[in-house]
């Protein structure tokens, strides 16, 4: 299971929610999220059989990130120019073999429960490629049996990707199955949805998320814990 990721510096993560977030603000914020990520991806991991990957970006600080991630991940740089052709090299670099599946996951959605990746472990059984979708036309986890060139290439982070890649898919001749949805924390008012979800069990899995916005109060202003 591969975890992409971004080194949290301000100006370069959560650009979407800036403003109303100042770029630091939402560096750490994002920093706090991919905490919470990499935790429960390990956990998840150990216990369906997976190795925790993190595909990193810039390359440049992979070195520095090997003794920051938790205990029994691999740190691996992403290589390409758009995020379409770096996820599709990270396919072919861990996909081969005795490997098995590949499976996919934003560092943007902390929410995102172990169910999910067992379910897409199961439904690649007997599809090429499983999708859990998000809230705003993309998805949160994607896997893939092998890689299938031309799947990625599309515009990203646009509202179509979903259906994009089912078309794509479809073009391809690979069997697709969608997943229960997931959200993503990309835009300010995602984070109404993750309101709402801290009275489930998934608030167990971003405890730092959670606590970073109650800390510094940037919920937004319908959604103030308590209200």
């Amino acid at each position: 299971v591969v975890v992409f990721a971004k080194v949290p510096e301000p100006g370069r993560v959560k650009t979407r929610m800036s403003p109303p977030l100042a770029p630091t603000q939402a560096a750490e914020f994002y920093a706090a999220m991919l905490e919470d990520v990499l935790e429960a991806t390990a956990d998840f991991a150990e216990a369906l059989g997976l190795e925790p990957v993190v595909a990193l970006h810039p390359a440049s600080a992979c070195a520095e990130w090997t003794s920051r991630v938790p205990p029994g991940y691999r740190v691996i740089p992403q290589r390409g120019h758009s995020l379409a052709e770096r996820m599709a090299r990270a396919v072919e670099d861990e996909s081969g073999g005795e490997r098995g599946p590949v499976l996919l996951r934003g560092s943007d959605s902390p929410a995102l429960p172990q169910a999910r990746l067992a379910e897409a472990l199961a439904a690649l059984a007997t599809h090429d490629i499983a999708i859990a979708p998000d809230l705003d036309g993309g998805y949160s986890l994607i896997g893939l049996n092998r890689p299938w060139p031309g799947l990625f290439s599309h515009p990203m982070s646009t509202d179509r990707v979903l259906a994009d890649t089912l078309a794509r898919a479809q073009r391809l001749g690979a069997r697709a199955s969608l997943l229960e949805p997931c959200f993503d924390l990309d835009r300010f008012d995602d984070l109404r949805v993750l309101r709402r979800a801290r009275e489930g069990p998934e608030a167990a899995l971003c405890p730092r998320t959670l606590g970073y916005l109650d800390e510094a109060r940037l919920w937004p202003a319908s959604a103030e814990p308590g209200d």
